[in-house]
Order: structure tokens, then C-alpha cells, then sequence
């Protein structure tokens, strides 16, 4: 067995290994900046990788190039099924930070000994990106939830009354998702914490197995538990920063708004979306006075975020609230008190379309 050579320029076979490794290293962080740059819009994370691309060009030296090959590569094409699996944006981001990440490490073995600078970088770069990968799949996971917020037309939002039994609100929400219902909200006031647990777990398994968004309502502890998608708070819940930082980076929050000012703060807070209501009187606020379709007609004008109309909405009223402005609204007892659930969700959806 020879030993490799101090310089890797001096033996054309280590230049052409590092010179193939500095192309995969610079082209799969390439396709990952273009993504944070074009598919989620942060610049926060582009600058870094347009930074390690520079970096990883500047010290790639013309020894290494002018040792390329490709007409006598043995593996040049060669590509494997898995290549052909990636079929979403995340699968593909998690493949080429991998292919980075090899890479660099690959020059980080050849070129210690006779390009140390090189090295050196490359040890740097891995290591940061195993980091930066963590931040831009949080990102990811939040924009395919925004893109089903800004899909979702309907949400169901759950009421189990009284009654400590879970399956037949269960059953009527797996209905309403056979339905076409994309967004549930899981509201429980009463009740033991361990039954509430018990049909989040539920709801989170049944939202997964027909791609619904879930949300529970009021319960940081409960969504984190379930692994939902989000939380949904009043008005009297913890602020927007608090909420964040306990729910991470990734979730979606909600924010119930009663009137303009609460409307804006919310978005200026950083809401993913709203909640505005109650449009008519409905059993589970009767503490509340309806602010009527006026309401409705602000907060067409003035919200820059997804937002739901919520109370006392029914198919016989829905397209009242629609006229006003309403792209979608959130409903309770037009589908949980309905005698069949999924007939209720496919009118609305309907009506809504």
C-alpha cells in the first residue's frame, strides 16, 4: 500500500479526488441556498451558505481543476434508485446537505497534511451546517404548514361537552376528515387531563393519516405532547414571544381577535393565524356579544395573514359570512352536532368553494 503524499497537488490522484469532492461540496450548497432563497424567502439562511460556497471556491486551487478528468472517471453517471425517491423539497434538502457533509469531510482526510487551510475550512463548514441543517428543516416544516394553513378552507374545532367519553368525538372528526376537512381544532374545557391526552394522541394519529393540520387549543404542554402542528390562544393566554419560544420555531400559533386593534397586534405579534369573532351568538361563547358581519368586513381589509371566521356559522348562514369577505371559517356544532358529520363538512366545503 503506497502512502499518500505530503501535497495533494503532487499526486494527481488525491488533486482529483479533492477537486470532485470540492464540486459536490459547493454544487449541494447551491441547491440548498437556492431553496432557502427561493422556496422559503430567508435571507437569514442563504447568507451563510452563500458564504461557505465562497469560502469552499476560493480555496479551491487551480492544481485541484486542472487534475479533472471526467472523460476517465469510471463512476461519471452513475446514480442510484434513491435518487429517484425524493419527492418533496425536504427529502431533497436532507440528501444534499448529506452530500456536503461527506464531502467535506472526504477533503478533510486528504488534504490535512499538505493543504491545511483547506482542511481546516472544511472541518468548520460541517460542522455549521449539521447545525444550519436543523434551522432550515424547522423552516421547512413551518412553510408546508403555511402552505396547508393558506390551502385549509374549513376548521373543525371539537366539543365534547361535559362527557369524559372519547369515541363518538372521535369518530365524528375521522368522518369530517373522510369529509375533506383539513384543519381540526382540538377544544376540551372540561374534563381530566388524562382524557384530553388520550384523544389528542387520537386526533394528532387521525390528522396524520388523512395530512390534516391539528391544533390544540389553549395547551402548549398538550400540542408538544401530541407533537401537533400548532396551538391556538385566546386573548388571555401567554403572549406571542412566550408561546413561540416554548412551541419552537416550526409550529403554527393562533390567536383568537375580538375587535381591530387585538387583529393587529396579533399580526404584529407574529400570528400565523387568526381567529375573528364571534360573527353571530353561539353557545360556546354566550358570554360574548356577536360583532355581526361587520366585523367580518374589517378584518377582510385588514388582515395580511390566514384568518377564520368563527361563531354561531352554519350552511344556512356561510354564505353571509362569505359575502363579507370570510375565505374560510372555522365551525363547532355545524359539524359535531350535526346527525352526520360528514354530510355537515361537504356542504360547507361546498358552500366555501
Amino acid at each position: 500500500m503506497e502512502w499518500m503524499p505530503i501535497a495533494p497537488c503532487t499526486d494527481t490522484r488525491i488533486a482529483r479526488l479533492i477537486d470532485a469532492n470540492l464540486d459536490r461540496a459547493r454544487e449541494g450548497l447551491r441547491v440548498i441556498e437556492d431553496w432557502c432563497r427561493f422556496g422559503l424567502d430567508r435571507q437569514d439562511l442563504v447568507v451563510p451558505l452563500k458564504d461557505w460556497r465562497q469560502q469552499l471556491g476560493q480555496l479551491h486551487a487551480d492544481c485541484y481543476r486542472q487534475a479533472r478528468s471526467t472523460a476517465t472517471d469510471t463512476a461519471a453517471g452513475l446514480t442510484h434508485p434513491a435518487q429517484q425517491s425524493r419527492t418533496d423539497s425536504t427529502q431533497v434538502l436532507k440528501a444534499n446537505a448529506s452530500r456536503v457533509q461527506e464531502a467535506l469531510r472526504v477533503i478533510e482526510e486528504f488534504a490535512r497534511t499538505g493543504d491545511s487551510e483547506l482542511a481546516q475550512t472544511a472541518a468548520n463548514v460541517r460542522y455549521a451546517l449539521y447545525d444550519h441543517e436543523v434551522r432550515i428543516l424547522e423552516a421547512c416544516g413551518l412553510n408546508q404548514r403555511h402552505q396547508r394553513l393558506e390551502r385549509s378552507r374549513l376548521c373543525l374545532i371539537t366539543d365534547p361537552g361535559n362527557s369524559e367519553a372519547s369515541g363518538a368525538m372521535v369518530q365524528q372528526v375521522e368522518l369530517a376528515l373522510q369529509a375533506g376537512v383539513s384543519l381540526v381544532q382540538y377544544r376540551r374545557k372540561q374534563g381530566a387531563d388524562a382524557v384530553r391526552l388520550q384523544e389528542a394522541r387520537q386526533l394528532a394519529e387521525l390528522c396524520g393519516a388523512h395530512q390534516a393540520l391539528l391544533i390544540i387549543n389553549d395547551r402548549i404542554d398538550l400540542a408538544l405532547l401530541v407533537n401537533a402542528d400548532g396551538v391556538h390562544l385566546g386573548q388571555e393566554d401567554l403572549p406571542h414571544a412566550e408561546a413561540r419560544q416554548l412551541m419552537g420555531p416550526d409550529k403554527l400559533i393562533g390567536r383568537s381577535t375580538h375587535r381591530l386593534e387585538q387583529l393587529l397586534e396579533a399580526q404584529q405579534d407574529g400570528a400565523d393565524y387568526l381567529g375573528v369573532g364571534p360573527v353571530y351568538a353561539t353557545a360556546t361563547k354566550a358570554d360574548r356579544t356577536p360583532a355581526g358581519l361587520d366585523w367580518v368586513r374589517q378584518a377582510e381589509h385588514s388582515a395580511k395573514v390566514p384568518w377564520f371566521a368563527i361563531g354561531g356559522i352554519n350552511s344556512a348562514n356561510v354564505s353571509d359570512v362569505v359575502a363579507a369577505g370570510a375565505a374560510r371559517v372555522a365551525v363547532v356544532s355545524a359539524i359535531m352536532g350535526a346527525d352526520d358529520p360528514a354530510a355537515a363538512s361537504r356542504q360547507l366545503l361546498q358552500l366555501l368553494s
